[in-house]
């Protein structure tokens, strides 16, 4: 992938869509990490890892193609950040829209190594919206994709 390339990412839609977190499959997730389920129909945070990438129309071999990037360890995660505007619940069908909107091809040295490295930024944001169309909450992932 070339720089220019990579820019040319930024402003990239997902298709966008909606998505339900069903009752068994938030039970699933909570129990997956060893916590007692949610009042109230809360949904667990956990969710917000693979739910907004599936509810936007995309999938983590899609992010990978997109990015030009292929096999194991050609990428690291560099952080997430979520963002609740107000809780999340079971059986709400949510809207999810997004896109890439940061990249930057970062060079320097691999310090165990000592050889040039390059890697790319790659940053993709979603939000959720509630079948109203308030916001619900806002991931923001940085991968760093090697090269």
């Amino acid at each position: 992938m070339t720089e220019t390339e990579l820019e040319n990412l930024i402003g990239y839609r997902f298709p966008g869509g909606t998505r339900t977190i069903e009752h068994w499959e938030n039970w699933l997730l909570t129990d997956c990490t060893g916590r007692e389920q949610l009042p109230d129909h809360l949904v667990h945070p956990v969710a917000l890892f693979h739910v907004p990438i599936q509810g936007v129309g995309t999938s983590i071999a899609e992010l990978f193609a997109l990015g030009q990037v292929e096999g194991a360890g050609s990428v690291g995660l560099d952080g997430y950040d979520w963002e609740y505007f107000q809780p999340l619940r079971e059986d709400v069908e949510y809207r999810f829209d997004g896109g890439v909107i940061e990249t930057e091809r970062v060079t320097g040295t691999d310090k165990r190594t000592g050889a040039p490295a390059v890697y790319d930024r790659f940053v993709f944001s979603v939000e959720l919206t509630t079948p109203d169309g308030q916001p619900a909450a806002r991931i923001t992932n940085h991968w760093r994709l090697r090269r």
